[in-house]
């Protein structure tokens, strides 16, 4: 029997990268001084972004 790795939809490996980067977005911009409220809405935003890019165009 030839053992593989499960399958993983390619909106669950999206979903992933964004919030994964969109966190180290949200950490960088609060360790440079950029206030956390403004921090987590642009986090957020590029998590948005970061995720319909993954989605649309990877692999």
């Amino acid at each position: 029997m030839h053992l593989r790795p499960p399958s993983i939809d390619k909106g669950t490996i999206a979903g992933a990268w964004g919030i994964g980067l969109g966190l180290f977005l949200w950490l960088g911009m609060v360790s440079v001084g950029v206030s956390a409220g403004v921090a987590f809405i642009l986090a957020v935003l590029g998590a948005c972004a970061i995720f319909l890019f993954v989605r649309t165009q990877g692999a």
